[in-house]
């Protein structure tokens, strides 16, 4: 008994003091997050007085040649203190982005180009809409939110769009396709005197809304910003133009971004959309095929949900984004391009093949597709580099 007592104490201390360890070990890790997060905040402010020296020398916000040198040198300080390469590449590109994302924000507040200016935004309850009032807002101007939805906290709002008297510098108009197209045709007949564009994914359903805005004698425009409203930095990120034959309202419009770091491209209304049939309708389709192919062989194969590999992994995160958006605008964007059969059609008729190569057991066949999407996709990369 006496030994079994004795082992049964000792086991307990054992317990006791792994416990004790632990949590002194815990509370020490603790303490290193937290000198992290002190050191990032610091970098956040010697970021935020870098940003303003470049704006006083007349640099530009982002600086690839500096970026490289960080990722290198974050690359040789991880293997002298035995850390993996990819987590401190992965660390410092998240605090450069961060610290891009103040630098931009400081800038567009430092340049203050609105001035007090009247905006209003159409729809500006809706997500891009919030998106552009907190834009502008930052950059001085004063903004006024119409929306039926509601009000947006900080903003004035009108419930009506058609109750104000429209003097406003800039009107922008960030409701749905369908919305959109009759907001812009009765606008047409009140004569705005400042700028009006739409935020629309496509322009062509917008043509005769365009067409008769323009003749009116409106200062209008059209603008796509290829992003989401989660957007902060726009370091990377496009924004469409369509001028409309005003370019004095495209020139406008281009330089409410002048001062972010966002690549301005200018193109027509059908090159627009046509792009947009692959650039957008072409990756929702693939999402969306995926996920409904996935969801319609949950009983066939039911264990799949346990499984996990690199590359399914990576593919189910830019679905489950895809699968949270507004299916209403997704839809718009298949249906309402007049190109949008035109992009299904190339995946189907890909899907078609790959099929035929596998079925026909053709080896050759499937390398060839498999090399000419890798000369693709480098070509691709080469273009941004």
């Amino acid at each position: 008994m006496l030994p079994s007592l004795l082992q049964r104490q000792f086991s307990e201390g054992i317990y006791y003091m792994s416990h004790e360890v632990l949590a002194k070990l815990r509370r020490e890790l603790g303490e290193v997050d937290r000198t992290l997060l002190v050191v990032a905040a610091k970098r956040q402010q010697l970021a935020s007085e870098i940003g303003r020296v470049k704006t006083d020398l007349g640099l530009p916000t982002r600086d690839y040649g500096q970026e490289k040198e960080v990722i290198q040198r974050s690359h040789r300080t991880a293997q002298e203190l035995g850390l993996s390469a990819g987590l401190a590449e992965r660390l410092m590109t998240d605090l450069i982005r961060a610290s891009l994302t103040i630098q931009e924000r400081d800038h567009l507040v430092e340049r203050a180009s609105g001035n007090g200016r009247p905006v209003l935004i159409i729809g500006g309850a809706g997500r891009m809409g919030r998106w552009f009032a907190q834009f502008l807002a930052s950059q001085g101007f004063e903004v006024e939110v119409a929306d039926p939805a509601g009000a947006v906290e900080g903003y004035p709002h009108v419930k009506d769009w058609r109750t104000s008297h429209l003097d406003h510098d800039i009107v922008i108009v960030a409701a749905a396709l369908s919305e959109t197209a009759v907001i812009l045709r009765e606008m047409a007949r009140r004569h705005p005197r400042g700028l009006v564009f739409d935020v629309s994914s496509l322009k062509g359903p917008l043509r005769e809304s365009f067409g008769l805005l323009v003749e009116s004698g409106a200062k209008a425009t059209s603008v796509h910003p290829m992003f989401g409203p989660d957007t902060e930095l726009l370091s990377g990120r496009h924004v469409i133009f369509v001028d409309l034959g005003v370019p004095e309202a495209t020139r406008e419009a281009r330089a409410l971004f002048a001062p972010t770091m966002a690549t301005q491209v200018e193109m027509d209304l059908e090159s627009h959309d046509r792009l947009i049939a692959y650039v957008l309708g072409l990756s929702h389709a693939v999402n969306i095929a995926f996920f409904t192919a996935l969801a319609q062989s949950r009983e066939a194969v039911p264990r799949l949900a346990e499984l996990s590999s690199t590359t399914l992994d990576a593919q189910l995160e830019v679905s489950r984004q895809v699968a949270s958006e507004n299916p209403h605008l997704y839809f718009e964007i298949q249906a309402l391009n007049d190109y949008g059969s035109e992009s299904l059609g190339a995946l189907l008729d890909a899907v078609e093949r790959l099929q035929s190569v596998v079925q026909a057991g053709d080896e050759n066949g499937f390398v060839a597709l498999m090399e000419r999407g890798r000369a693709y996709l480098l070509g691709k990369e080469r273009a941004r580099a």
